[in-house]
C-alpha cells in the first residue's frame, strides 16, 4: 500500500474542475495515465488532450477501443483497462468514490491501493472518501476544492414546463425513451445519452444538444460521471433505481453526483424532480445543495493476488476476504460467475489443466456481458471462445467473420440496432485483446467499422424518433427572435426554413397533421409568424382577382378556386347578405378587411347580375299604391309567389297596376306569380342560398338538377323549398311552375265538371306516364277515376295534310302574355298517349284474336270550396237555376245566343281604353281576343 510518489486526494463536489486539474497536472509530466469511470468520458478526455498535444503521443485504451501510437506518452483509459507496471510519472483515478459501488467498486479499490505514479498520484472524487483514503493510504495529502457555482433545489415541475437546457434523468431504457417521446411532442425533441451507447452515437446525440438543435437531454445516471455538458437544470424522473438485484432508493451523494451536472463553470444550476417522482425530502435537498453527505466507511474489495494452480484455487483466491476493517468483500461479479459456470463444463475443466490455460480461461471470463441476455447465454459464448483460443491459439477467422456478418446490418428499429451494437461490442472487445485474432489490425478495423455503421444508424433512428427537427428549428429561431423565411408553392404547401410545416388553404394555415398536442401548437405559432408576409401578398392577389375565380357553394360558402375563404351570413334583407371571412388571426386586420371587402363586392355584383329584374322592380319609383306594395312582396319572396297566398292582393290590383308590374317581367299565372327570368338555374341556385340564410336554416337544401320538368318531391324539405326551386309539389312529384302554367292553359279548355281525359300534349309537356300524370293531377286538386275499356284499333291513316282548326280557343286576359316566357327549353315531346302505344302493339300482332284492354283516367275538379284551379267558378260550374256554360266554363246566352260577360262595378268612371300598340309582339293575339269579344 505504500508508495514513494506524491499522493494527493483532490476531493469536492461536482463542478469544481477536478478532472481539468488532473489533465493539467498530467501534461506537466513527461508520461502519465488517467483512469476514468466510463468509456464515454475517456473518449471526451482523450479528445481534449489530443487537441492540446496531438494524436501521436496520446493513447486511448478501453475495453472496446485501443488507439496506441508508437511514441505514446499519455494514456487515457477506463479504470478496468489501465495498464499495470508501466512506471509512468503520473497516475490519476477519477471518481474514486466508486470504490463503494457494488458492481465495479473492487476495481477502483484495487487502483486506489496499488496504482501509483513515480512522481505524482491523484485521486479525484467526493469528500465522502476522505476517511477511507486516510485509513488505507496514510501518506495521502488532501486538497479541498469548492464548487464554482451554486446548486439550488426548485422542487417538482412538469415536463411540459421544463426550462430549456435541461437534462431529465431516467434509470431504465424504457423510462428514457418515454420521456424523450414526450419531449418530442411538447418541445420539439431531445437528445438521448446512455452508457450503453457507443462513443460515436453518444457524441452525435450530445452534439444535437450542445449545438442547440434541441434544448433537452434525456439520460441515464451515466451523465453523473464527469460528462461536461451545457446543462442548467437537472430533473429526476425517479429517485430509485434497479442496481442489478433489487430496486433501491438513491443515496443523497448519488443524487448529488447527477444533480451536480447542472451549472457549469461560474453559472449556477438548479435541480428538481418531474414525472411520477415524489418531491425530495427537505433534508436530502439541503444536503445536496450544501454538499454534506455521510462519509463512506467501507470499500468493496476483491483479492488481486490470484492463484492459477487450478480453477478451484483461482475461485478460492477470488473469494478471499479482506483483512482490513475498511474493506468488505465484493459480491460475486459477472466474471466470477462466468468462471464458476464454465468450471462445471467437463470439456472446459479438461482444457484448463495448467496455469497458462487457467489464465486464458480467466481472461475469457472477463469479457463483459454487453448483450445482457442471460448468464447461460453469456457462458455459452465464452465457452466457444475459450475452446477456439485453447485449441488453435486464435479465434478462427471464418467463425469471427460469420459472427460479424450477422451483426453488420443497419435496418430495424432502435431496439434492434441497440442489440446489434451490444453484440458488436463483444467482438470489438475480443479483437482488442492481444493475440486473440490472427490479423489484429484488420479485425479491429472491421469491428470498429461495423460498430460505427450501427452507431450511425442508431443515432439516426434515435433522432428520427425523438427529435422533430422541424419544430426544434422553428422554436430555436423564434427564441433567437430571428425572422423566419416562409415559402408557399403553387400547391399551397408551406415550408419554413426549408421544413414542411403544412398547407395554406385560402387565408387559413392548416398545420401538418403529423404534429400533435403541444408540438402542433408550437409549429402553428412559428409558422403563422413566418407566414405574415405571405398573407399580405396573397390578399393583394385575391383583391385583384376577377369574379370568375370566386364562387359560392350551395351551403353559402365562398370559394377562391378550391379553397374556402368565407361564408355568407344573413343581412338586414334577403338580397343584402353579409360576408364572414376565413382568415387566420395572425394575418392581421388589414388582410381580413381586404378579403372581406373583396367578397362583399363579389356577392353584391352576383346578386345585381342574377336578380336584375327584381332589383329594377324594387327601385321603380313610378309604382304606387297597391302595385308598389305587391312589388315589395315580390322582392321579399325573391321573385316567386304562390297565387293562393296573395289571392286577395292580386284581386285588388287593377289592370293598370298589373300592366305596370308586367313591364318588369312579372307573370300572373293561374297557380304562381313569378318572374320567368329568375327561373334559370343560376338565379335559382343563388335564390335558395339567400332564402336559407334569411330563414336561418342550419343545412341549406340544394337546387334540383337543371332542365327537368318534374322532379321527385323532396322529403323532409323545409316549407317553401319547392317554390324557391321554381317548382310546385303535386302528388309524389314537383312540376316546374312555368310548365304548370302551360298545363293550366290546356286544362282551361276541358270540361272539369263532366270529366275529361289526358291529351297527348299534356303528357308531353310534363314528360310523364299516364299513371304519373294522374298522381300529378290529384296533387293539383283533381279527382282521377281509373277505368278500363276495349281498345279500338285505329284505321290506317292516309297521308293528308292536317285540317286547320276552324277556331282557336280564345285566351283569357290572364294568359295574354304566355309567349313571353323565355326560360328553360320545353320537355321532350317523346311521351305519347299510352293508348296509341298499345294500339301499335296490337297492330304488330295480327294473330291476336283477344280484344285488347286499355287503361284510362277521367279527371274532374275535386275541390268543393273552390272548384276551379283559379279559385273562381268558370271551370264548367253552373249554379242551380243559373245560366248554362260552355265547355270552357263560359256563360252561354239563351238558346246558344251570344255569351254575356260578367257585370263589373267600379266607384270611378270607366277609363278610355288604350289603343293596341302595333309593335307589340302580342298585338295579333290581342286583336283576336278583342274581336272575339
Amino acid at each position: 500500500m505504500n508508495g514513494a510518489s506524491r499522493i494527493v486526494a483532490v476531493l469536492g463536489p461536482t463542478n469544481t474542475g477536478k478532472t481539468h486539474y488532473a489533465i493539467e497536472r498530467m501534461l506537466g509530466h513527461r508520461t502519465g495515465v488517467i483512469g476514468l469511470p466510463l468509456r464515454l468520458l475517456a473518449r471526451e478526455v482523450y479528445d481534449k488532450i489530443v487537441a492540446i498535444r496531438g494524436p501521436s503521443v496520446v493513447a486511448l485504451v478501453t475495453g472496446e477501443e485501443r488507439i496506441v501510437p508508437p511514441r505514446t506518452q499519455y494514456w487515457v483509459c477506463t479504470v478496468e483497462a489501465m495498464p499495470e507496471g508501466m512506471g509512468t510519472d503520473f497516475v490519476a483515478i477519477d471518481e474514486i468514490q466508486l470504490c463503494a459501488d457494488p458492481e465495479r467498486g473492487h476495481v477502483f479499490t484495487d487502483r486506489l491501493l496499488r496504482m501509483r505514479g513515480t512522481h505524482e498520484t491523484l485521486f479525484l472524487g467526493a469528500d465522502t472518501m476522505r476517511g477511507p483514503i486516510a485509513a488505507l493510504v496514510p501518506q495521502a495529502q488532501f486538497a479541498r476544492r469548492e464548487r464554482m457555482s451554486q446548486l439550488v433545489y426548485t422542487g417538482s415541475r412538469k415536463i411540459s414546463r421544463m426550462p430549456p437546457r435541461s437534462a431529465i434523468v431516467g434509470f431504465s431504457v424504457e423510462n428514457v425513451y418515454a420521456i424523450a417521446e414526450l419531449l418530442r411532442r411538447q418541445k420539439g425533441g431531445a437528445a438521448v445519452v446512455m452508457g450503453a451507447l457507443s462513443p460515436r452515437t453518444r457524441n452525435a446525440q450530445v452534439a444535437l444538444y450542445q449545438n442547440g438543435e434541441v434544448d433537452y437531454l434525456v439520460a441515464t445516471d451515466a451523465i453523473g460521471m464527469g460528462l461536461n455538458l451545457d446543462v442548467n437544470h437537472v430533473a429526476f424522473s425517479s429517485l430509485s433505481k434497479f442496481d442489478g438485484r433489487r430496486m433501491r432508493p438513491l443515496a443523497p451523494n448519488e443524487l448529488a453526483q447527477i444533480a451536480g451536472r447542472a451549472g457549469r463553470g461560474m453559472s449556477d444550476g438548479t435541480f428538481g424532480v418531474t414525472g411520477e417522482a415524489s418531491p425530495m425530502d427537505e433534508g436530502v435537498a439541503q444536503a445536496i445543495m450544501d454538499s454534506r453527505f455521510t462519509p463512506m466507511k467501507k470499500l468493496n474489495w476483491r483479492n488481486a493476488a490470484l492463484r492459477f494452480g487450478s480453477v478451484d484455487a483461482l475461485i478460492d483466491s477470488l473469494e478471499a476476504s479482506p483483512d482490513n476493517e475498511h474493506l468488505v468483500k465484493a459480491r460475486p461479479a459477472d466474471d466470477l460467475n462466468a468462471l464458476k459456470s464454465l468450471a462445471q463444463v467437463p470439456e472446459v475443466a479438461a482444457r484448463a489443466g495448467d496455469g497458462p490455460s487457467i489464465r486464458l480461461l480467466w481472461d475469457v471470463c472477463r469479457i463483459p456481458d454487453f448483450r445482457g441476455i442471460s448468464n447461460a447465454e453469456h457462458a455459452s459464448l465464452l465457452e466457444s471462445i475459450f475452446g477456439h483460443l485453447h485449441e488453435r491459439g486464435t479465434i478462427p477467422e471464418d467463425f469471427l467473420a460469420r459472427q460479424i456478418r450477422r451483426i453488420d446490418r443497419t435496418d430495424g428499429d432502435i431496439d434492434a440496432l441497440s442489440k446489434r451494437l451490444a453484440y458488436i461490442r463483444t467482438w470489438t472487445y475480443v479483437a482488442q485483446r492481444n493475440g486473440w485474432v490472427r490479423d489484429e489490425s484488420h479485425w479491429r478495423a472491421e469491428t470498429r467499422a461495423v460498430e460505427d455503421r450501427v452507431s450511425d444508424a442508431l443515432h439516426e433512428c434515435l433522432t428520427q424518433r425523438f427529435v422533430d427537427r422541424r419544430t426544434s428549428v422553428l422554436l430555436r429561431r423564434l427564441k433567437q427572435k430571428e425572422a423566419l423565411l416562409a415559402e408557399v408553392n403553387d400547391k399551397g404547401e408551406v415550408t419554413v426554413e426549408g421544413e414542411f410545416v403544412g398547407r395554406l388553404e385560402g387565408f387559413r394555415f392548416i398545420p401538418d397533421k403529423s404534429a400533435q398536442g403541444t408540438e402542433a401548437k408550437a409549429l402553428k405559432s412559428a409558422s403563422l409568424q413566418a407566414l405574415a408576409p405571405q398573407f399580405h401578398l396573397r390578399a393583394d392577389r385575391f383583391y385583384n382577382a376577377p369574379d370568375t375565380e370566386i364562387d359560392f357553394t350551395d351551403q353559402g360558402g365562398l370559394m377562391w378556386g378550391e379553397y374556402a375563404v368565407g361564408k355568407l351570413v344573413a343581412g338586414a334583407e334577403p338580397l343584402k347578405p353579409m360576408v364572414e371571412v376565413f382568415v387566420d388571426e395572425a394575418a392581421g386586420p388589414e388582410v381580413e378587411q381586404k378579403v372581406q371587402r373583396r367578397l362583399q363586392h363579389f356577392i353584391d355584383r352576383k346578386i345585381a347580375a342574377l336578380f336584375e329584374p327584381l332589383l329594377n322592380l324594387s327601385r321603380d319609383e313610378e309604382l304606387t299604391g297597391l302595385a308598389k306594395g305587391f312589388a315589395f312582396r315580390m322582392v321579399e319572396a325573391l321573385g316567386i309567389l304562390p297565387r293562393a297566398g296573395v289571392a286577395q292582393e292580386v284581386k285588388d290590383l287593377d289592370q293598370d297596376a298589373r300592366g305596370a308590374l308586367r313591364k318588369h317581367g312579372i307573370r300572373f299565372g293561374q297557380f304562381t306569380i313569378f318572374m320567368p327570368l329568375l327561373l334559370k338555374p343560376a338565379p335559382t341556385r343563388l335564390r335558395l342560398v339567400l332564402w336559407a340564410l334569411a330563414n336561418g336554416l342550419q343545412e341549406f337544401p340544394e337546387a334540383p338538377p337543371p332542365g327537368l320538368v318534374t322532379v321527385p318531391v323532396a322529403k323532409g324539405a323545409p316549407e317553401g323549398y319547392d317554390t324557391m326551386c321554381g317548382y310546385r309539389n303535386a302528388g309524389e312529384r314537383s312540376i316546374r311552375i312555368d310548365m304548370l302554367e302551360r298545363l293550366a292553359d290546356m286544362l282551361r279548355a276541358e270540361d272539369s265538371r263532366g270529366g275529361f281525359e289526358a291529351k297527348a300534349d299534356m303528357l308531353s309537356i310534363t314528360g310523364m306516364t299516364l299513371e304519373q300524370f294522374a298522381d300529378l293531377m290529384q296533387g293539383l286538386g283533381y279527382k282521377a277515376e281509373r277505368g278500363e275499356r276495349t281498345k279500338i284499333k285505329p284505321a290506317q291513316p292516309t297521308e293528308q295534310p292536317p285540317a286547320a282548326t276552324a277556331e282557336a280557343p280564345a285566351e283569357t286576359a290572364e294568359a295574354e302574355a304566355q309567349s313571353d316566357l323565355a326560360v328553360a327549353a320545353e320537355a321532350p315531346a317523346e311521351a305519347t298517349d299510352s293508348t296509341e302505344a298499345e294500339a301499335e302493339a296490337t297492330a304488330a300482332d295480327p294473330a291476336s284474336d283477344e280484344p285488347e284492354v286499355e287503361v284510362f283516367y277521367t279527371f274532374t275538379w275535386g275541390r268543393q270550396a273552390n272548384r276551379g284551379p283559379r279559385g273562381d267558378q268558370r271551370q264548367g260550374r253552373s249554379k242551380p237555376g243559373g245560366k248554362p256554360r260552355d265547355g270552357r266554363g263560359k256563360p252561354q246566352g239563351k238558346k246558344g245566343g251570344k255569351p254575356q260577360g260578367a257585370k263589373t262595378f267600379s266607384s270611378r268612371p270607366p277609363k278610355k281604353e288604350k289603343a293596341i300598340d302595333p309593335d307589340n309582339p302580342f298585338a295579333a293575339a290581342l286583336m283576336g281576343l278583342k274581336d272575339g269579344n
